[in-house]
């Protein structure tokens, strides 16, 4: 029996395949399959694939015309026969007992989905990423609607779906898949269509998936992407429908303003940064439509209600430049953490 189909979309990865294959195939939890969904790759992603299927019959090698993440995603969902299923990113790579400690988990407690820790490598530093969760204790479905299911609306910190576990017959059940055309946010839909009909889930206070940042990240990739137009679409666009069962909707403004200015306190920095390929006249240019925007504004005094009591200094001073709109505050206030701790990474060193 196969307890654990591992969905691996593919495209263009062939500098991360090997590492990834590797951590894969040495799993502790044996009896898994490998569903790799190779989305048009024009590098010799299909090839290491098919290599190394010679070599471990639990590869699976699905090939399909470039049409994303979701569209491969849940082309392997539709393939998968195991009890549970995971999904890594082909840059990303697993430790070796992670979908065994995951299984048990699920296993043992008789779970619709086991979450768990996420571990970033950025710029050369680790990372975990941690949820506000019970730890260790079986959630049920009047916890997962009034706890969980609106966190989704507050963070991005709970979307991916790589660091989890899903039971696949209520996938099956429901026709739960990823979106296809959200601009950012198919994790965290996938999670809230599947949370929706979950019953029970198990938040383990571990760490066992790697997510690297690959070349082209967010700080480099700047000058060609929008990043604030990306999460004002999240801000706009309406929530599902069981949202509007759970939660008045000034409720669910307050959740999604928090979220919202999360992502433009990202993005100064992000924007301000010298290293991200832009002028300076451009990043001042684009932070100021950003903190101008009506939207922001209006988001604003939602954040500093619900978050004010527990900001430090440096981030109450953010909220404060953008209220005012202060461009050249956020400069020279994000110049001079980013000062700081360059200096106390060598100080460190």
């Amino acid at each position: 029996m196969i307890k654990v189909s591992i969905v691996i979309p593919v495209y263009n990865a062939a500098d991360y395949l090997p590492r990834c294959i590797d951590s894969l195939t040495s799993q502790t939890l044996q009896e898994c399959e490998f569903i790799f969904v190779n989305d048009g790759s024009m590098d010799e992603s299909r090839a290491i694939i098919e290599q190394r299927r010679q070599d471990d019959e639990r590869i699976i090698l699905i090939n399909q015309a470039n049409q994303g993440v979701s569209v491969a995603r849940n082309s392997g969902l539709k393939a998968a026969r195991g009890e549970y299923i995971g999904f890594v990113d082909a840059d990303d790579y697993v430790e070796r007992e992670m979908y065994e400690r995951l299984y048990r988990t699920a296993a043992d407690r008789n779970c619709d989905a086991v979450f768990s820790n996420l571990l970033s490598e950025l710029s050369g530093a680790l990372i975990e990423t941690k949820h506000p969760l019970p730890q260790d204790a079986d959630l049920e479905k009047p916890y997962i609607l009034e706890h969980v299911l609106p966190l989704f609306l507050k963070t991005e910190e709970l979307n991916s779906a790589c660091n989890k576990l899903y039971r696949r017959s209520l996938i099956k059940e429901h026709g739960i898949e990823f979106p296809r055309g959200v601009a950012l946010g198919e994790d965290g839909m996938f999670n809230v269509l599947f949370l929706s009909h979950a019953h029970r889930i198990r938040y383990l206070d571990y760490a066992g998936y790697r997510y690297c940042e690959a070349i082209g990240s967010a700080t480099r990739n700047a000058s060609g992407k929008d990043y604030f137009a990306r999460a004002l679409e999240v801000f706009l666009t309406p929530p599902p429908h069981i949202y509007d069962e759970l939660l008045g909707k000034e409720e669910i403004l307050s959740l999604k303003s928090t979220k919202l200015i999360h992502s433009v306190m990202a993005n100064i920095h992000i924007y301000l940064d010298k290293g991200n390929g832009m002028g300076l006249a451009s990043r001042l240019s684009y932070v100021s439509s950003m903190v101008s925007h009506r939207e922001v504004q209006r988001a604003l005094p939602y954040y500093l209600k619900e978050r004010v009591s527990s900001l430090g200094r440096y981030d109450k001073t953010i909220l404060l430049f953008m209220q005012r709109r202060f461009v050249w505050g956020l400069y020279l206030v994000t110049g001079y953490s980013r000062f700081r701790n360059r200096k106390s990474r060598r100080v460190l060193a």
